[in-house]
């Protein structure tokens, strides 16, 4: 770990295997909490490559809980948080959106971050167990096409490491890879991320990590979502190839809020949210969802255009599919509720 940290410390770069092989270092314990602050800084002022950030998310991927099925077209849409706007839970509320147009959605999250509560505080408000083994999350994700993973559940062995991070007090690395460390095997993902300076580098990153199909944005007020207010910066990974696009609400058919439109609350308020916007609620929450999972649904294939993701969004919503996928989740996790590990 000294070698690691003064190559990083004189602005010398790692490859994918050489960080991978630090990060392995660091879950055997055998470093101090001053030299995981350390190389985390360190990192942080040397400025991260897309071979190093590689480099970590396989080594944590490796550590965390296996999951071994390969459900087809399985999608993520968790982003980064941080972006300070107290939203309510956009990306939760989305997720059952394109999982109810049919799209396999495996959901990473965690508690509160950027908004007044994280997606785990309004799952569980709902009466989602987010406990569940492995072996459980890939049942119901294959029966009703939609699973939520709890990062802290699903990651056992960086509490070491997350202590580091909240101790030091400042953003790193740490802060903006948890959407890259979902743990089953996904072929697409959208990933919203609060730097816009990063979104070309984390899409080239999911390339790397084999994603087929991706995008990774920023939203109009550096939002770690999609947002009606004003420009989106996407990048998009599609056959290899990265592009990057701006996006503004109005040329897809959508008005135009201030991301205040869409500010959230506590768990109960924001579960509240939740379920108006998925029982057909109208309003800027609603729009915000359906441009979100309208990219979302164009990123997991459903949709050539994001126009006509939207439009597909549309449809679940009044269809009543995505609050359907909702009320069988309940029904599931309660079902497992005497399996929780």
């Amino acid at each position: 770990m000294k070698t690691i940290l003064q190559r990083l410390s004189d602005r010398e770069s790692l490859t994918e295997s050489e960080m991978k092989e630090a990060m392995d270092t660091i879950f055997s314990n055998d470093v101090t909490d001053s030299e995981i602050a350390a190389f985390m800084v360190s990192l942080k002022t040397k400025g991260e490559t897309v071979d190093e950030i590689a480099g970590i998310v396989r080594a944590m991927r490796d550590k965390s809980l296996t999951f071994s099925k390969k459900i087809p077209n399985v999608l993520d849409n968790c982003g980064t948080g941080g972006d300070g706007s107290s939203s309510f839970n956009i990306s939760s509320t989305s997720a059952f959106v394109i999982a109810g147009a049919g799209i396999p959605v495996a959901k990473h999250g965690n508690r509160s971050v950027s908004s007044k509560t994280g997606s785990a505080d309004v799952l569980e408000h709902l009466g989602i167990n987010l406990n569940h083994s492995p072996e459980r999350t890939e049942e119901i994700l294959g029966e009703i096409g939609i699973a939520f993973l709890f990062a802290p559940h699903v990651h056992p062995n960086i509490k070491r490491i997350m202590k580091v991070r909240k101790d030091l007090r400042i953003p790193t690395t740490f802060n903006l890879i948890g959407p890259l460390t979902n743990p089953v095997e996904l072929e697409n993902q959208l990933l919203g991320i609060y730097r816009r300076d990063y979104t070309m580098m984390f899409a080239e990153v999911l390339k790397t990590l084999g994603r087929k199909r991706a995008v990774v944005l920023n939203g109009a007020g550096y939002m770690d979502e999609a947002s009606l207010q004003g420009e989106n910066h996407l990048a998009i990974l599609d056959n290899g190839k990265v592009i990057e696009k701006i996006l503004h609400p109005e040329e897809v058919g959508l008005p135009v809020y201030s991301n205040d439109a869409i500010r959230g609350g506590d768990s109960r308020e924001n579960a509240e949210i939740l379920l108006n916007v998925l029982k057909g609620e109208k309003g800027a929450k609603r729009d915000t969802v359906l441009l979100n999972a309208g990219i979302g649904i164009f990123t997991g294939g459903k949709a050539e255009t994001i126009q006509r993701g939207i439009d597909i969004a549309r449809e679940s919503i009044d269809s009543g599919a995505a609050f359907d996928k909702l009320q069988q989740l309940i029904k599931a996790s309660k079902s497992f509720q005497k399996e929780v590990i």
